[in-house]
């Protein structure tokens, strides 16, 4: 018996199966977004922000019993207003609300007999229950007072640096920061959470890494030091990602910035167009718009725009922060929109309203807790800002 080889046939053949194997392997990562962000597109994200003041309120110095309480009535006002995700800060000052094997217990979550139990978990049982999205919440730098010093043979190195009376780490500090992805690792690894948050965090000083500064200038030439803020904080949040993906894929991981775009530049050292126009920095975006419609410097449509415009990263997510704490308030920093909160009970909901006419986003989140539900808060607008809102979620 003969057999004929046709090259021809043969090249086809070798390109069916070639386009096969294109085909699936796109299927795949396809599967792989899909499987990442399907929870989050599918729905608006509608966040309320719970920071450690409200851990102060409803579990520092209560019994075991009261605080779970307190904590199940957060959970339930929060779902019954029809938000569906808490963003839970976790670690405000160099401490934890969770079981941690590098940081100190938070202060926030001591109970009345000085004993504490593990606050995070009590959160992600809960959440799971009432099916609520739960989003961790970091400040990455802040130290706070010296009692907080958790590697107590930094003090007097480069490592960390008293501002005032507030400690800070150095973002330029090698050991710093493989120390922060650490903490990082280990909430991720030991923790069902649906994402990790960085909050608006800064550069504390100017020359917190003046050693490292000019190390760096010995070998790297005409670098100015701005330029190196921007380097090590890019490195740093390029390692959490990293980190992140590498633990839990699904996981994801995003930044709060100042709302100002020109300060994250000027003064916080926040690379926010880097971040979001390349890969490997951050899945979503959630900057503080914590402005009215009539705040002369910043008014809340051109900013906005500005932020949504300034996304060039098709796979990067548009959250809004949005003020509630202002509700009812003279806003001090708007000129024209002075009475702004005063004088209207429906600005919230018209935020989201105009957030959601641009393509980049994807939800909100209310700062914070006790603005909207906490009795001791509320003022006349209050009440009539949380109903407009709950009016227009599905």
């Amino acid at each position: 018996m003969s057999y004929y080889y046709d090259i021809g046939d043969i090249m086809k053949r070798f390109m069916l199966v070639f386009i096969i194997f294109i085909i699936l392997s796109l299927l795949v990562i396809n599967d792989k977004d899909e499987r990442i962000y399907s929870d989050i597109e599918k729905k608006e994200l509608r966040a309320v922000f719970i920071s450690y003041i409200e851990l102060n309120n409803y579990v520092k110095g209560k019994s075991r019993k009261a605080s779970k309480s307190n904590i199940d009535n957060m959970i339930k006002n929060i779902k019954k207003s029809k938000f569906n995700v808490i963003i839970l800060q976790i670690r405000s000052h160099n401490d934890a609300i969770y079981r941690s094997d590098m940081f100190k217990v938070s202060d926030s979550i001591v109970l009345d007999n000085g004993s504490h139990y593990d606050i995070l978990n009590y959160f992600q049982k809960k959440c799971l229950e009432n099916n609520i999205d739960l989003f961790a919440w970091m400040n990455p730098y802040r130290i706070g007072k010296e009692e907080n010093i958790s590697r107590r043979e930094w003090i007097d190195t480069t490592n960390i640096q008293r501002v005032g009376d507030v400690y800070y780490y150095n973002p330029a500090s090698r050991e710093v920061q493989n120390y922060l992805v650490d903490a990082v690792r280990e909430v991720v690894k030991n923790y069902n959470i649906h994402a990790l948050l960085f909050d608006d965090y800064f550069y504390p000083l100017e020359d917190i890494d003046e050693v490292e500064y000019y190390d760096y200038l010995r070998e790297n030439e005409f670098v100015t030091k701005e330029d190196f803020h921007f380097m090590m904080v890019n490195n740093f949040i390029r390692d959490v990602y990293k980190t992140v993906k590498e633990e839990k894929s699904e996981v994801l991981f995003g930044i709060s910035p100042e709302g100002n775009i020109d300060n994250n530049y000027s003064k916080n050292y926040a690379d926010v167009r880097t971040w979001t126009s390349e890969s490997g920095y951050i899945d979503f975006i959630m900057p503080q718009l914590y402005y009215g419609f009539f705040n002369s410097s910043r008014p809340y449509y051109d900013t906005l725009k500005e932020w949504n415009n300034m996304i060039k990263n098709d796979n990067i997510l548009l959250f809004v922060a949005l003020s509630f704490y202002k509700v009812g308030m003279i806003d001090n920093y708007a000129k024209e929109g002075y009475y702004e909160w005063i004088n209207n009970n429906d600005i919230i909901k018209r935020q989201i309203l105009v957030a959601r006419s641009y393509d980049k986003y994807r939800g909100f989140s209310l700062f914070r807790y006790d603005n909207l539900f906490n009795e001791d808060n509320k003022n006349d607008n209050t009440s009539l800002e949380l109903s407009n809102v709950i009016n227009i979620l599905e």
